[in-house]
């Protein structure tokens, strides 16, 4: 219960990042569609009812969400590809990149060079992900709940695992427990801060000041990429690092 999450102060910032709400929408919207093709109805389409969850966690209107389930019960909803990119960042970092895109050869262009750009370089699939167990994260802040009882609702409700900090609350869990926990969750302590299945890393790779400044733009402009909806890494920045550029 203790201890101090490097992954969920990076998990943090790049929720900063999201805030771009109009960005986080289009993001939403093409997990939707991609998890309606496996049917409209969500108690029988467990990632449609993940991807519902997340949009109404981003207040998402009703209408927008109906239009794109209509499109996909016809038959003529978006057709996206998924594509998992995997490489290293400065100083090493492991960095994982989820994308749907209707264009591969567009998306694996721009993935690549913005790689290159700074400093990083693309591996082929595998190459990083095993260094990373794929799990539901939830985030709530700290003045949701105590400590104790947050722990406590996180494994009643079948949570893998429960880190709290000065940051906020993190709840961690299998793929498969991530719906039930969440919606557990939800009905104790309302809508988290940001919910997800990612990508959590075995062990972090430490940086220091400049390799993290280059880091963090390779972070932005992955993140800028209009088909990118994920980015996930393995990265340690110091804590005094990371106030002198949030400062």
């Amino acid at each position: 219960m203790a201890g101090h999450s490097k992954f969920k102060n990076i998990m943090h910032r790049k929720g900063a990042q999201d805030a771009k709400r109009a960005k986080k929408f289009t993001r939403l919207i093409k997990e939707l569609a991609v998890a309606a093709k496996g049917g409209t109805d969500p108690e029988g389409n467990p990632r449609l009812r993940t991807a519902l969850l997340a949009c109404r966690g981003a207040n998402m209107p009703k209408d927008n969400i109906d239009r794109v389930l209509k499109k996909a019960e016809g038959g003529d909803g978006e057709q996206y590809d998924e594509i998992r990119y995997e490489g290293y960042g400065p100083g090493g970092v492991a960095v994982i990149v989820e994308a749907l895109t209707d264009n591969r050869n567009r998306t694996a262009s721009e993935v690549r060079a913005t790689f290159n750009k700074f400093g990083g370089n693309l591996g082929e699939t595998g190459s990083v992900s095993f260094m990373f167990d794929r799990v539901g994260q939830i985030l709530y802040p700290h003045d949701v709940a105590d400590d104790e009882a947050m722990f406590e609702a996180g494994l009643d409700a079948g949570a893998d695992n429960v880190e709290s900090d000065d940051n906020g609350h993190e709840i961690i869990t299998a793929v498969e427990d991530y719906n039930s926990v969440l919606e557990a969750l939800e009905q104790s302590f309302g809508t988290p801060e940001e919910s997800d299945l990612t990508w959590k890393p075995h062990n972090t790779t430490p940086i220091n000041e400049d390799q993290a400044q280059t880091f963090m733009k390779l972070m932005d402009a992955l993140d800028d990429l209009d088909d990118v909806q994920n980015v996930a890494s393995n990265v340690d920045i110091p804590e005094d690092v990371m106030a002198k550029m949030n400062g």
